[in-house]
């Protein structure tokens, strides 16, 4: 029946599209062909009656979201970090769809908290409160403890949720098949690859055990940065359906009046948010990605608080400093650095012209400075940086996209705090840090001895190895010109010769 139920819930999803006027201003948005607009009215036009209404006082887009549901507010979210795919005035908007649904009732959640643990709640907690938040995919509780009596949030999954998702994660796939089918130029956006990213977003969020492992991991991570805390994972009464963790006392970003009153210095904080999110992404390579007022609270002693971990971000060594060095280019305004990065990383095809490139990017640098800060709007700069990128032919790259689109939500966090914060003077001093450290001659005498430990676990390997090259007919060391191909000894040879001079070289530093 899998097939009849994604037919059935495209309709409805067009018809309350349709109904709720968030059609045309999606088409619009997105720019969409026309095989693509007259699919999408066929199936919404006809069919609008099927839709539903929604909340008449929200916008058309967040009104058709809110409407159908969970998945869809959860595929909301994450389509917001993608301004590539719906644009950026689209994206702002869902990045404002609330994730509150009413709760579920308190005994559901008992039920699950003592099923998932294995045992009786009042063996775990003296007491357990009403639900203080309701989002999509859980909610969440007030306890104590009754090993310490220590206030922790527990948080419970909602019943039947992995159900009602598979379902229409099936829908969204059999619909960014029709995009591709029915909008070739769509494939370059890799519709699937969105769905398949939001799949995995969802599925590690239906299991709190991932959750709890991401908070640990950053926790640790995060542990010596002053200013910043995490709260600490109750790994003896977490699970798959529930997770335990400290409570986090505090203030809401979003109150700055509590925050005044409270005597916290606004401008000192906005710097620290963007300060404390670049350590993260360039020292660690793993960020929290859904850095919104809603998750970020200021401690009575002024730390900075993180919460809720099931969005976060990761990028490899390599790609670290590949952003640390196009950041740092931008920031000194060498556009033919940054355009050489871009080649170098093979982000851009090696058949483009790097000095036009070079030229292109000056166009998105220079207006951003020189300019007063409360003018600048990233969403815009981005969605020019993403046009031009695509007309060099640079394939999108969904882990930058999530770390551009969280640096975006992070500077209108800062901006909130500071209105005329700016996030290319705040930025400078983490970025600049990140460099010294990881792209001088320590660090490139560092990535040598890493390489020379690697190659070194071949050592036992090597007399047979030398052994069986030298049986071999072709063990000839002379370069065939015809072939350039050189023995495998001579290789091997040269190969542990690096190894070991590039050993000694990092022993010594």
């Amino acid at each position: 029946m899998r097939g009849p139920h994604n037919i059935w819930r495209l309709i409805r999803t067009a018809g309350t599209f349709e109904r709720t006027g968030a059609m045309a201003v999606v088409l619009d948005q997105v720019d969409a062909p026309r095989g693509l607009r007259i699919a999408a009215r066929v199936l919404g036009w006809p069919f609008r009656w099927l839709g539903y209404e929604g909340d008449p006082a929200l916008p058309p887009v967040t009104r058709a979201i809110t409407a159908l549901g969970p998945s869809y507010i959860k595929l909301g979210q994450i389509l917001s970090t993608r301004p590539d795919f719906v644009g950026s005035d689209l994206a702002v908007q869902l990045r404002i769809l609330q994730d509150k649904l009413p709760p579920f009732p308190t005994s559901e959640a008992r039920a699950m908290v003592e099923r998932d643990l294995g045992l009786p709640l009042d063996a775990m907690f003296s007491s357990f409160s009403e639900p203080v938040a309701a989002a999509s995919i859980a909610q969440v509780h007030e306890a104590r403890l009754v090993s310490d009596g220590r206030r922790v949030a527990v948080k419970v999954l909602r019943p039947g949720i992995a159900r009602a998702f598979r379902r229409d994660i099936d829908a969204f796939y059999f619909g960014a098949r029709m995009v591709e089918i029915l909008s070739p130029g769509a494939r370059r956006l890799r519709p699937m690859d969105v769905i398949a990213h939001f799949d995995a977003t969802v599925q590690q969020e239906l299991d709190l055990r991932t959750e709890a492992a991401a908070a640990g991991e950053f926790a640790a991570n995060t542990a010596r940065d002053e200013g910043f805390s995490v709260p600490q994972v109750e790994w003896g009464l977490s699970g798959r359906a529930v997770l335990t963790l400290d409570w986090a006392q505090g203030i809401q970003m979003a109150d700055l009046e509590a925050l005044d009153a409270a005597g916290h210095d606004r401008v000192e904080l906005s710097e620290r948010v963007i300060a404390m999110f670049l350590r993260h992404a360039l020292r660690d390579g793993y960020f929290h990605a859904d850095m919104h007022q809603g998750n970020l609270m200021v401690a009575p002693g002024g730390d900075i608080v993180a919460v809720d971990f099931g969005i976060m971000g990761r990028l490899d060594e390599y790609t670290r400093r590949v952003y640390a060095e196009i950041l740092m280019g931008f920031i000194r305004k060498d556009y033919r650095r940054v355009a050489e990065v871009h080649f170098e990383a093979g982000y851009v095809p090696a058949d483009r012209d790097v000095d036009l490139f070079a030229q292109a990017l000056r166009s998105v640098g220079e207006p951003i400075f020189g300019m007063d800060a409360s003018r600048i709007s990233m969403g815009r700069l981005l969605a020019y940086l993403f046009e031009v990128t695509e007309r060099f032919g640079m394939e999108t790259r969904t882990e930058l996209i999530l770390l551009q689109r969280t640096m975006v939500v992070v500077e209108g966090v800062a901006r909130t705090l500071n209105p005329h914060m700016n996030l290319w003077t705040a930025a400078r001093p983490e970025v600049e840090r990140y460099i010294r450290e990881n792209l001088g001659p320590r660090a490139f005498a560092r990535d040598l001895a890493r390489t020379a430990r690697v190659l070194a676990r071949f050592g036992p390997h090597l007399p047979t190895a030398v052994e069986d090259a030298l049986r071999r007919p072709d063990r000839t060391v002379v370069v065939d010109a015809r072939r350039s191909r050189r023995s495998p000894v001579v290789w091997f040879l040269a190969g542990s010769a690096v190894a070991a001079g590039a050993f000694a070289l990092g022993a010594m530093l």
